[in-house]
């Protein structure tokens, strides 16, 4: 055995004695990536179309944002929120000029992020009697308490009742529910851009822009869980841009970092005093490693052209995927924006995945019946083809 070398079914038994089984991870132990590629421990290659659930949105190991993260290890890895360092406010200061101009705050993942927009519209709500938030059906923002009584699947908050109180779940893309639902205690509105895990669903864009005036005429907040479809995925920075429509504060996590764990919320300048000192906080949110890592991630999107390559790959792929349909009746939607696809199957997909995977591509579902496609922004036409023609092998033999 090579010095280092992984031994597969070791690591399969350790995590089967000692870690907490939350999880129904794939038959495979990933040991190394590269860009659009990961490698197993027995070395064989895949090509990965699941990017870490929309993480590794500029590949695995970019080189810019490793050598960001090695220079930074040697330099500064943690203090504490008590004292500054410089990559914090220069980080603040990047995405304020990439999007709306506001205020930012760190923390370290997607529901963490999700929790400070939540106490974010209680806390601007408390003078005004307004705490109730509504969320979407079929939404997905998190697995702590708070991010679940948001979420729109009663699957994830089964077994951890009571849900925490103030949340009501409307139709995602009804207006009308949505302004049905406002009353005199509603202290914001809160959904995805596109449903991710509720089965890759884009806002309808008069919908949105209806929520946005809703909004306005009843003097309530509009927040945006941009955790899965932000940092590119839909080739603009963040969705909301795509759509046109400014939230009051959003929430980033997943690729804001490229893999290094790193979440953080936004909100316009005019909420900039709604969380006054001691009133939030995140012990490791915004250290000195993980914003190094996020400057980078940012960096190569300025400099590599990585969102345009996104909505050239993205039109590549649509035009494969639909011509995948018209042949296979199996197949009864595309729908996404992007390179955040999901394709909609008349039957479970389970055994599509797992097919998908013996072929050396890794996919994703998105409930029962959608198979969801997150490659990498930094794909090629060869890594899109390669991935279509596996599609098109799969389907063939379903």
């Amino acid at each position: 055995m090579k010095r280092n070398a992984v031994n597969r079914q070791e690591i399969l038994d350790l995590h089967d004695a000692y870690v907490m089984h939350t999880y129904f991870p794939a038959d495979l132990v990933l040991v190394r990536g590269a860009m659009s590629r990961v490698w197993d421990a027995n070395g064989v290659a895949y090509l990965d179309f699941s990017s870490g659930i929309s993480v590794c949105n500029l590949g695995h190991c970019h080189p810019r944002v490793t050598e960001a993260i090695q220079r930074q290890a040697a330099t500064l890895v943690h203090v504490s929120n008590l004292f500054l360092h410089p990559n914090q406010p220069r980080l603040a200061a990047q995405l304020a000029a990439m999007t709306m101009g506001g205020r930012v705050f760190f923390c370290n993942s997607g529901a963490e992020a999700n929790e400070g927009l939540i106490k974010f519209a209680r806390r601007w709500g408390h003078e005004r009697g307004r705490y109730e938030i509504i969320a979407m059906q079929d939404s997905f923002h998190g697995r702590t308490l708070a991010t679940l009584a948001a979420t729109g699947r009663d699957k994830y908050r089964k077994g951890f009742q009571p849900d925490l109180a103030g949340f009501t779940h409307v139709p995602f893309n009804s207006l009308e529910a949505a302004a049905a639902a406002v009353n005199e205690r509603t202290a914001a509105i809160l959904l995805e851009p596109i449903q991710g895990e509720g089965g890759v669903i884009p806002a309808d864009p008069a919908y949105l822009a209806g929520i946005r005036r809703l909004c306005d005429e009843r003097g309530i907040l509009l927040l945006f869980d941009e955790v899965q479809c932000g940092m590119g995925r839909t080739g603009s920075l963040f969705a909301y841009q795509h759509y046109g429509v400014e939230p009051d504060g959003f929430s980033m996590a997943k690729a804001l970092g490229n893999g290094f764990p790193i979440g953080a919320i936004q909100v316009r300048q005019a909420h900039k005093d709604a969380l006054p000192a001691g009133t939030h906080a995140s012990t490791f949110g915004g250290n000195p490693l993980a914003c190094a890592a996020a400057l980078a991630v940012l960096e190569t999107f300025g400099r590599e052209d990585v969102l345009g390559n996104c909505r050239r790959m993205a039109a590549r792929l649509w035009q494969r995927l639909h011509a995948l349909k018209a042949a296979h009746p199996a197949i009864t939607e595309i729908r996404g924006v992007g390179l955040m696809i999901g394709i909609v199957v008349n039957r479970p997909v389970k055994e599509l995945k797992a097919a998908a995977q013996a072929r050396r591509l890794l996919i994703l579902t998105a409930g029962e019946n959608v198979l969801r496609l997150l490659p990498p922004l930094t794909i090629d036409e060869a890594g899109i083809d390669e991935a279509a023609d596996i599609l098109a092998d799969v389907f063939a033999h379903a």
